[in-house]
């Protein structure tokens, strides 16, 4: 039962041996630490990099310009900001250059609330990330889709941006990567044996990594995590843990939600989520992103140019506050992001409003 971290490790490691991966860096990637998150720990080809955001992108840019396939990692979203120029250039490459011209880099940071880390370690990037044209962008909300869309990454040749929910880095999965030990507690311990670095002195550990084998899954695919008839509540990342959580709690009130794992910001699974709306005939898009041009608006548009004469509710976005940042203490935190019960109350009104 890997843990999202040991996923994207895993994935890494699997890049680097059959997938022609030759560098993942950025601050703490390397040896000792292996990420602040330890998603980078044992992989053969990290290293460190200096602090420096913009450097860390502008030498991923070049590497992949020169046909190096690449993941760099920026240490917390909160710091990507000052490379959005970067991000743009590295968008547009193929584009502005008619398809001559490929950048297979992989962009990886950890992004959203939920570990307490208040306003310097709290955002959330996938508005911004959103709006820069030319990054497939995606974000699992469990283990094995974690290994998954890493993989599908490594095998694009344009960039990619791979956001890691941080709230969601040390929670267990329960579908099992293909050769990792099996879903038992035994199993958990034996991987956490073999890949898992020991405290203090790291100089001579090695992992022992398992037989991994590839599973892909698809950029611009979605997945429905829970059947319902009544709501659909879209959302991708930490908030599928929870959208799955109020839809099983409203099943004893006698509404069933159907919930959209996104899994892909872009391109997204359009396909998937107008065939539930015309099922359900009511949306929820659900997200931790500040309310204020946040990405689930773009899909309201959506849903109402080309779904308004079947809907019978209004679309409604669940999301955070548009505040400077996200408080520290609990309580603050809690009212700065869509916790349980924002997303019950969401699916009570939906769910009961008629056209």
């Amino acid at each position: 039962m890997a843990n999202m971290a040991q996923a994207i490790r895993m994935a890494l490691h699997y890049g680097e041996k059959n997938l022609g991966l030759k560098d993942v860096f950025g601050e703490d990637v390397g040896p000792p630490l292996g990420g602040v998150f330890t998603a980078t720990q044992g992989v053969e080809c990290a290293w460190n990099a200096p602090l420096d955001e913009r450097g860390i992108i502008g030498a991923a840019m070049g590497l992949a310009f020169a046909g190096d396939r690449c993941v760099a990692e920026i240490q917390f979203s909160d710091y990507i900001y000052n490379t959005i120029d970067l991000l743009k250039l590295a968008g547009n490459q193929c584009w502005a250059s008619n398809g001559d011209w490929n950048l297979p880099m992989t962009v990886m940071t950890p992004t959203g609330s939920g570990i307490r880390g208040s306003i310097y370690h709290s955002h959330s990037f996938e508005a911004t990330a959103t709006h820069i044209p030319g990054w497939k962008i995606v974000m699992p909300s469990n283990p094995l889709d974690a290994y998954g869309l890493m993989l599908a990454c490594l095998k694009d040749e344009n960039p990619t941006l791979y956001l890691k929910p941080k709230a969601l880095m040390r929670i267990r999965g329960t579908e099992q990567i293909p050769g990792e030990p099996p879903l038992t507690a035994e199993g958990e311990k034996q991987l956490k044996e073999m890949i898992d670095a020991p405290l203090g002195d790291r100089s001579k550990w090695r992992p022992k990594w398992p037989e991994l084998t590839d599973y892909t899954v698809e950029i611009g695919k979605g997945k429905i995590v829970h059947e319902g008839e009544h709501v659909t509540v879209v959302t991708y990342g930490r908030m599928v843990p929870i959208a799955v959580q109020a839809a099983e709690q409203m099943a004893e009130e006698g509404v069933t939600a159907e919930v959209i794992d996104m899994r892909t910001l872009w391109p997204y699974d359009w396909e998937m989520i107008s065939g539930s709306i015309r099922k359900t005939r009511r949306v929820i898009f659900l997200n931790e992103e500040t309310e204020v041009t946040n990405f689930g608006e773009h899909l309201i548009r959506r849903t109402v140019d080309e779904l308004f004469y079947e809907l019978e509710a209004r679309p409604k976005l669940v999301a955070g506050t548009f505040t400077p940042g996200v408080g520290l203490a609990d309580p603050l935190e809690m009212a700065c992001v869509p916790q349980l019960n924002h997303v019950l109350d969401a699916i009570r009104e939906v769910a009961a409003e008629r056209a």
